[in-house]
């Protein structure tokens, strides 16, 4: 198994893109390059990157864009701007769409690879507190366990998967797609309806707590209300 830290890079200069993956590589790092930001959406879904580094003008699909879809299945791992653009409101904008840092072009690799090890030490702090409270439940994903006032239930790897996302978006619209492609892999029919069946699952489990609900949001996606 390798212990390479995966990073997804979208950035659509051949030449810059080459140079950043290529510095990465020699630090440790496994890097998937793509060209446009369909493409790292895609790789996204796939490899299930420890960071992001997202160019913000891209062809097919910008890096706004794409944070933004990315956001709406994944609130934590973290996402680097990188931008050619210097207006404050720029800036603003990716922070606001869930961007973690911003790195104007042209730029050091050096200063690159310090941000990216900041980040990456931030995210494993807040991994080591692996307990979520969710109403008079505690979730640990790791475990896969839900407890309720010392009564523990087991999930499924699946079924801590769906819960987590659930949590991410708690009071927000998980989208259906979204969750069927990151956890299924395919956003086909047969997929929607095993996802659904897990839904049923969740919400029998999460039945003591008369205070949290999945509520079904007609063709968008599920709801953790709590």
């Amino acid at each position: 198994m390798s212990s390479k830290i995966k990073i997804i890079l979208a950035e659509d200069e051949p030449a810059l893109a080459q140079i950043i993956k290529e510095s990465l590589e020699t630090r440790n790092f496994e890097v998937f390059s793509c060209k446009n930001g369909e493409e790292a959406f895609e790789a996204f879904s796939k490899e299930k990157p420890e960071l992001l580094v997202l160019d913000v003008m891209m062809p097919k699909k910008d890096g706004f864009t794409l944070a933004k879809e990315i956001r709406k299945l994944d609130k934590k791992t973290p996402i680097i701007f990188l931008t050619a653009k210097s207006q404050t409101q720029d800036v603003v904008d990716g922070f606001q769409l869930g961007g973690n840092d911003y790195l104007k072009k042209p730029f050091s690799m050096e200063e690159l690879i310090v941000r990216i090890h900041a980040l990456l030490g931030r995210i494993q702090l807040e991994k080591n507190d692996e307990n979520i409270s969710i109403g008079n439940y505690i979730f640990n994903q790791t475990k896969q366990t839900l407890d309720y006032l010392g009564n523990i239930q087991f999930l499924t790897h699946r079924e801590a998967s769906l819960l987590h996302l659930l949590i991410e978006n708690k009071n927000d619209i998980l989208d259906r797609s979204l969750v069927l492609k990151k956890i299924w892999g395919d956003d086909d029919f047969f997929n929607g309806r095993s996802m659904d069946v897990f839904i049923t699952k969740l919400r029998k489990k999460l039945s003591l707590d008369p205070n949290i609900q999945i509520i079904n949001v007609r063709s968008q996606g599920y709801k953790l209300i709590t």
